[in-house]
């Protein structure tokens, strides 16, 4: 039998548009709510090892914050997750001009990007399906791209992300998901074990613009093969620890058989046990520390201090548009652009 998606109204929009809120359950007590403005998680509930349900994600009690100026908590990002330098790239010999929202950089699809944006909701099944229609010329990309993501929490505890796009111009598209996890439910994160599958990553420059090449972890700060707490070497000085104010960089996932689904991070917070696995068919990871929380941000009785989440970005690399040696980021006609990235929740016992 599929779990049942219950609707709700979530507020309206300064235009007057009417906002929902979807609820995704499953058999085990799991909670994911949605909304059909940015796609954004509101909340996902999880055990812990005794039973205990916590929000794991940040997020805000009702509308207004989201529609206005926030850390891209929750939200859908496209149509280029990450950021593209001089907010601008050149594509079959003309040059296309970006917002420039980040510094002289264009970064998470622009301010009017796909985190803005009210989908066309509907349900199938157990799935959440949004639709959007981003015309040509929107935030500057060429093409009309039309995209559907579709959100399913199973019975295995995954949130289950399936992104679907056709376009009618040649256009870059790089979709991701910018939730933003606490497995503990409230403090920081730096005591969260993580483990992230990558031999390299790519180095960014001061202005987090890739430099080209890319960097072993061995030896570094960013070496999370096997387990360590996020926190543990953040303050070290490193130069690329200077340069995203922690971490906040593209780790390259080792997949030597492509684009198969493989598991890209795992994170255990010890204290209440919670797990969180990323498994996803992108070649790329954007781990991100939360540096630039600073308190200034609250909701759902927490205030959102320095480090108090991490984000997981399942994603091609930054500034791929301007960068031929990194995997290809141009959809054009008749190409179909399909990704799936799935969240498990478990528990670990003490």
């Amino acid at each position: 039998m599929p779990n049942p998606i219950t609707q709700a109204p979530f507020g309206q929009l300064a235009n007057g548009d009417a906002i929902t809120q979807f609820t995704l359950s499953n058999a085990n007590g799991l909670v994911a709510k949605i909304i059909d403005f940015g796609g954004i998680i509101t909340e996902l509930h999880a055990p812990d090892r005794d039973g205990r349900l916590a929000d794991v994600v940040l997020g805000f009690d009702t509308l207004a914050p989201y529609e206005g100026d926030h850390p891209y908590f929750g939200a859908l990002i496209g149509r280029y997750g990450n950021r593209i330098a001089n907010a601008r790239f050149t594509l079959d010999g003309r040059e296309y001009v970006l917002p420039a929202n980040d510094g002289d950089k264009h970064l998470h699809g622009g301010p009017g990007g796909f985190h803005k944006r009210k989908w066309q909701a509907s349900v199938a099944g157990d799935s959440l399906q949004l639709v959007y229609r981003s015309v040509d010329g929107e935030e500057g990309y060429p093409g009309n791209l039309d995209v559907t993501v579709s959100y399913l929490l199973n019975d295995e505890n995954e949130l289950v992300l399936r992104f679907h796009a056709v376009t009618d111009q040649p256009t870059p598209v790089n979709l991701t998901q910018h939730s933003y996890f606490n497995l503990a439910g409230e403090g920081d994160i730096l005591n969260h074990q993580l483990t992230i599958d990558a031999d390299t990553f790519v180095g960014i420059d001061a202005a987090s613009i890739p430099l080209g090449t890319l960097s072993p972890v061995t030896g570094t700060p960013f070496d999370f093969r096997t387990p360590r707490p996020i926190g543990e070497r953040v303050g070290q000085p490193d130069k690329q620890l200077r340069h995203g104010r922690g971490y906040d960089h593209n780790f390259v996932l080792n997949k030597p058989n492509g684009k198969e689904m493989t598991r890209a991070a795992h994170v255990v917070d010890p204290g209440s046990g919670r797990v969180l696995e990323l498994f996803t068919e992108e070649p790329g990871l954007q781990f991100y520390s939360g540096n630039f929380l600073d308190g200034s941000l609250s909701g759902k009785g927490r205030s959102y201090g320095h480090r108090s989440g991490f984000c997981l970005e399942p994603q091609h690399f930054p500034d791929s548009p301007n960068r031929p040696r990194f995997p290809n980021v141009i959809l054009r006609p008749g190409q179909v652009y399909e990704t799936e990235s799935r969240f498990r929740l478990s528990v670990q016992e003490a």
